[in-house]
């Protein structure tokens, strides 16, 4: 991190409208028993708990015109894009706590929204085993939670794809997928004509982690901001099976641990989702303490000091 000490702002979102299970809305409270708040005042960081956002709950209704659940979805992104914002403006970096993925619709157009009235550089890295690419007219499910980076390239309901002022809030060269390993048929197709510099899981194998960060943040240069959008079901479902969308063959403990610790050695990570976290599946809150472990890592926790 930079020599500033860095101000941290945990923003609860309970919700699971996105998903086609139940559970994520438990993620907040789970990553909280977990210790989450005191691993980050350990490493020198100044947390404050802004609690839970509030929104409607889950319907659990049957997909309409391509979605489910769209009208209480936009509500959630609407509430995560404001508190997301504020916090970016009182320069804190606001750490959102999921829920399920549809929530970085809000969280990310709120960085893109920040980034271009500051001028800054915006990289998004997207730790996910899935691409998030679907449509309304792709999707298998009408799940939104595996809509969020079409929204975010201006491929959705206006009412999602607009959050940010403009649309689409992100550019394809804005974003960087890691650890994917499950693409539906038709989100193949649009992946490739977005032209997303996606590193799948045989990408990583091949290359090594070690490559594969380095040419994810290829670019980022001083000042820029880092967004990680971290969906557990990134983490191999051996070491993370607390999640409803697990999908073997994952990144190991080490790998997403090496994954976290280049990321903290840029120095311009600055906001941060963790995401699809279900506790109904895990397994005495495994999964949670291990998405805590990571991000101790992403903010600077190592076992020697090293020179940045």
């Amino acid at each position: 991190m930079s020599a500033t000490v860095p101000r941290v702002s945990l923003i609860g979102v309970p919700t699971d409208v996105g998903a086609g299970s139940r559970g994520a809305g438990m993620g907040p409270q789970a990553l909280r028993v977990a210790g989450l708040r005191p691993a980050l005042e350990r490493l020198g960081v100044l947390v404050d708990d802004r609690g839970d956002l509030s929104g409607p709950v889950n319907p659990e209704s049957a997909p309409c015109g391509g979605y489910r659940n769209l009208a209480e979805a936009v509500q959630w992104n609407q509430r995560v894009h404001e508190a997301v914002y504020r916090e970016l403006s009182l320069r804190n970096v606001p750490v959102v706590l999921g829920g399920d993925h549809s929530i970085g619709i809000g969280s990310i157009s709120a960085v893109a929204r920040h980034c271009r009235e500051a001028g800054r550089q915006l990289r998004v890295l997207w730790l996910d085993a899935h691409a998030d690419c679907n449509t309304a007219a792709l999707t298998p499910s009408g799940n939104i939670h595996g809509m969020p980076v079409a929204c975010l390239l201006g491929l959705g309901p206006e009412a999602l794809t607009g959050l940010a002022g403009f649309t689409p809030a992100l550019q394809a060269d804005d974003i960087r997928h890691i650890g994917v390993r499950s693409v539906d048929p038709g989100e193949k197709q649009l992946v490739h004509d977005a032209g997303l510099e996606v590193f799948d899981m045989r990408y990583i194998d091949e290359a090594g982690m070690q490559a594969t960060m380095r040419e994810a943040l290829r670019g980022v240069g001083d000042g820029a901001h880092v967004h990680v959008s971290f969906d557990v079901d990134y983490l191999d479902p051996e070491i993370a099976p607390g999640v409803a969308t697990t999908v073997r063959g994952g990144p190991t403990y080490r790998e997403a641990q090496l994954c976290m610790e280049m990321v903290a050695d840029t120095g311009c990570l600055a906001s941060l989702d963790i995401v699809e976290l279900n506790p109904a599946l895990d397994v005495r809150n495994r999964t949670a303490e291990l998405a805590v472990d990571l991000v101790e890592s992403l903010f600077g926790k190592s076992t020697l000091m090293r020179r940045r």
